[in-house]
């Protein structure tokens, strides 16, 4: 992928971040190893209310933060190159930005592999089955191959929300019943 497609990917700050990432991994040959890191930093995120805190608060000085998030990797068992780049996060108070980092390097990698991203909001944890079939009918209908990124609302109530590109299909609960009220006051 050259630099004009991954700008076309990617971009803001968190979008110049991801990229600043992604090329070090590449030239560090250590690109499975930051794209495991990162998943695991994104599932603790997604699990714990404590590490949303810590990125998210503005209270916490660069030097807490720092050695607080390099716990955290080292905890998690976090490759070199992406514990230096939280490190650099928090010493830029950008830890705030990991999320969309995370998710910025997420598509560059599938640009970078021919994939294309959709961004799946359910209400619950899909199972590895969901997630496989779920991949695999949008693969066909795309015609290409689908990398997730699942993000969990359960404010949805129920269902999906899935966006690929300016598509987006809203088959969410919440919709639904949204739809319901509209038709039922008129």
């Amino acid at each position: 992928m050259d630099a004009q497609n991954s700008r076309q990917v990617v971009t803001g700050l968190s979008g110049r971040y991801a990229r600043a990432l992604f090329d070090l991994a590449i030239e560090g040959s250590a690109l499975d190893a930051v794209e495991a890191s990162l998943a695991t930093l994104a599932k603790a995120l997604a699990e714990s209310a404590d590490l949303k805190s810590l990125i998210s608060s503005a209270q916490v000085g660069r030097g807490a933060a720092g050695a607080a998030i390099a716990g955290v990797a080292q905890a998690l068992g976090v490759d070199g190159l992406t514990k230096n780049f939280v490190g650099v996060l928090a010493a830029n108070r950008r830890l705030a930005l990991l999320p969309a980092v995370i998710r910025d390097f997420a598509a560059l990698n599938a640009a970078r592999k021919g994939e294309v991203t959709a961004t799946v909001t359910a209400a619950h944890t899909l199972t590895a089955a969901q997630h496989e079939a779920l991949a695999a009918k949008l693969k066909a209908s795309i015609g290409s191959e689908v990398a997730l990124n699942v993000n969990i609302d359960p404010s949805i109530l129920g269902g999906l929300v899935v966006r690929v590109g300016s598509r987006m299909i809203d088959s969410s609960l919440k919709t639904r019943l949204d739809m319901l009220g509209q038709a039922l006051k008129a």
